[in-house]
């Protein structure tokens, strides 16, 4: 199917890996294909949910896209008087209304903030059948096409050299500056990313996804063609789902290595992570967040934290997520239950709109996609959107090859040990890259 697929200009393929469970899969299917754009809808961040929601009530069609990180400026705008970091003796800097605020780095691989599109093919994978949807084609003939396909085979991709955008020492000192600001309550917890990059790459993203799905297989795995960005995604995590009137949010906070080679170690690991006092006090900030976002647009009193705490295996580490859903009140629209919770507060901290400020502050990369999420939206208007983690983003023109990575910070956060973790998240994007 992707084999296939994978030439048009616009694709998205969505594929659950095989995990099975309400709690991690698409709902009722293994993978989504979505190829070629009949219609498409791209906006800057500052009017674009308003935008969207008006272009999608025209299209109450299978939608597939991505909503970029960038969008956190519509969604969380910053106040008239905001920090520019620190002085030398770790005092705010404040920049004042109408005075030039630092340079903001640059997003080589260019997104679109939101961009969304009809597809011309949609290919539903159910375990036991499949179903072919297309608006100027016959089925049977894309599946005959796809029957004919012989798939790619994998190619090696020489190690590649990345460059970090902080050194350790810089990335530490500037945990001790964000703990700084905890300290004199500017926040309680911040979701601090650093960028790896490579320029003049040139790979295959096709092949590049085949290796990162074998190195790293996760529940919320995507391959996303944008013209020349690419998306190769491994990500265990679930940002929003919507099945009728019930909205569900799955928020990760709360990492642990794994021990494959020692199954009693491996154990102990997942036991230490479900007890860690730090990673509960991550995590549970994170469901209150998630929690008042959902307020926001459900029915008072709907919404409820099924489980809290869960410890859940991956193919690297063990990951902390909770729970948090509920009932989206009459006559609310889709696109306002996703933007009353965009960007997801496992990528932010809380609170929300003070920790968005910090992170264009201190962060040395736009985020872009990454922290962002890609899904779909079904005619009927159900939505499963990922969180974009655990992701490499490339720009074939510029030949430019991206990866980020972060952590939950908080007062009681070990620097060595975040930078450690970040390391840690890495692995399989490594590991699928031939890089040691």
């Amino acid at each position: 199917m992707l084999t296939w697929a994978s030439p048009f200009n616009i694709c998205c393929f969505l594929d659950n890996q095989g995990y099975p469970g309400q709690a991690s899969s698409p709902a009722g299917f293994e993978c989504l294909l979505a190829a070629g754009a009949a219609h498409s809808f791209s906006a800057p961040a500052g009017d674009a949910f308003s935008a969207f929601k008006t272009w999608s009530l025209t299209h109450q069609d299978w939608l597939f896209g991505h909503l970029g990180y960038g969008l956190a400026a519509e969604t969380e705008p910053a106040p008239t008087i905001a920090s520019a970091g620190e002085d030398p003796e770790g005092r705010p800097r404040l920049v004042q209304a109408g005075q030039a605020a630092p340079p903001a780095p640059t997003d080589p691989i260019g997104f679109p903030d939101l961009f969304f599109f009809v597809p011309q093919t949609v290919i539903e994978l159910h375990p036991d059948h499949i179903r072919i949807g297309a608006l100027h084609a016959d089925p049977e003939t894309i599946w005959q096409e796809i029957s004919r396909t012989t798939p790619k085979e994998a190619k090696t991709t020489p190690p590649i050299t990345f460059t970090p955008r902080f050194t350790r020492e810089e990335y530490l000192a500037t945990i001790g500056a964000l703990q700084r600001h905890i300290l004199r309550g500017d926040c309680y917890e911040i979701n601090f990313c650093q960028e790896f990059f490579a320029r003049s790459v040139t790979l295959d993203p096709f092949t590049v996804w085949q290796a990162l799905s074998k190195a790293s297989p996760n529940p919320f795995s995507a391959f996303y063609r944008l013209d020349d960005r690419y998306l190769c995604c491994a990500s265990p995590e679930r940002f929003l789902k919507k099945t009728g009137a019930t909205l569900l949010s799955q928020p990760i906070k709360g990492t642990a290595p794994r021990a494959h080679e020692d199954a009693e170690t491996d154990g102990l690991q997942a036991a230490a992570l479900r007890r860690s006092a730090k990673d509960r006090a991550e995590n549970v900030m994170v469901v209150d967040l998630v929690r008042n976002d959902l307020a926001r647009v459900c029915i008072p009193g709907s919404v409820q934290v099924p489980e809290l705490f869960g410890v859940y295996p991956f193919p690297h580490v063990y990951q902390m997520i909770s729970t948090v859903t509920g009932e989206l009140l009459p006559g609310t629209h889709w696109t306002e239950a996703i933007r009353a919770c965009f960007p997801m507060g496992s990528m932010t901290g809380a609170p929300k709109n003070r920790v968005v400020q910090l992170i264009a502050q201190y962060e040395r990369s736009r985020r872009g996609l990454f922290s962002g999420a890609v899904g779909y939206v079904t005619p009927n208007g159900d939505l499963d959107l990922n969180v974009v983690i655990r992701s490499l983003l490339y720009e074939r023109q510029t030949a430019y090859l991206s990866y980020q990575v972060g952590s939950g910070i908080t007062w009681y956060s070990d620097p060595a040990a975040e930078y450690e973790e970040c390391l840690v998240k890495a692995a399989g994007i490594k590991k699928a890259l031939g890089n040691t």
